[in-house]
């Protein structure tokens, strides 16, 4: 094998070490990504200019990229909490969260890449621990789920957002009570369904009995009346009126007037 001219071998070496180079100081930011840029010397942690987007880029090699996901992402957590009267209660819930992509530098010179662990969760347990201490076990069982799922994530919200992070939404997925709590507030909800259920039928049956009453007094009170128009002239009228209907009927063939009570005809009909 022939030998390799002189000017040959730092060829080589130079394009080495350039490989190598160039290996330390490319960087890809993937999908959903952002990179913060620490210049080792140039001041540290960039926070005057915008992370590093998707996609390929060359820095020098004395520097570095981290990495953060600034889609949104979810966490989940199980807490135990204390009631307004001292109950535990188990409270499950997640957070919808990511770091502000435009203070990327700040949350990480301030904060750093575990920012969920140091800020995000401890905010969430102790905004939680303070909304539910306000309520009973009932509210909490009953009708007081959207209001502290509410308040925890305002109280949250508060503190995170002077932290460069982006809370989007916290949901409490569900709250446990000690079963024997859980079941007295059962007990007690089912009684009082079933004293409404009671006090609707007696309130339907006051307003039937009050419908029949004023019903049957207003058929009295038109008899009342009725009666006290009836005199004789008035009913010797009706009945001549009568009379004249009948005997116009096909089926009257004989009329024999002045035969009835008071003088009033009496209709014999061919049965």
């Amino acid at each position: 094998m022939e030998k390799l001219p002189k000017i040959a071998v730092p060829v080589i070496f130079a394009a080495i070490v350039l490989i190598i180079l160039l290996a330390k100081s490319a960087v890809t930011i993937g999908s959903g990504e952002a990179g913060v840029l620490y210049k080792t010397f140039g001041g540290g942690v960039v926070t005057d200019e915008p992370p590093l987007g998707e996609g390929f880029h060359i820095i020098a090699p004395w520097n570095k990229v981290y990495v953060y996901e600034v889609r949104r992402q979810e966490i989940f957590e199980k807490m135990k909490v204390l009631s307004s009267n001292g109950l535990d209660i188990q409270l499950d819930a997640s957070a919808w969260y990511k770091p502000d992509e435009k203070n990327l530098g700040k949350l990480h010179q301030e904060i750093g890449e575990n920012y969920l662990q140091r800020i995000i969760l401890p905010t969430i347990r102790s905004a939680a621990r303070s909304v539910v201490g306000r309520y009973t076990p009932e509210q909490l069982y009953s009708s007081k789920r959207d209001a502290i799922q509410k308040e925890i994530f305002e109280e949250t919200k508060k503190i995170v957002d002077d932290q460069f992070i982006v809370l989007d939404e916290i949901l409490v997925r569900d709250v446990t009570l000690p079963p024997t709590i859980k079941e007295a507030i059962e007990r007690k909800l089912k009684q009082e369904q079933e004293s409404l259920e009671y006090e609707f039928r007696l309130v339907t049956a006051q307003k039937e009995a009050e419908r029949q009453r004023i019903e049957a007094q207003g058929k009295a009170d038109a008899n009342k009346i009725l009666s006290a128009s009836l005199t004789d002239k008035i009913l010797q009228d009706k009945g001549i009126e009568a009379t004249n209907k009948l005997a116009e009927s096909p089926n009257s063939k004989v009329v024999i007037i002045g035969s009835g009570d008071s003088g009033m005809p009496i209709i014999l009909g061919n049965q």
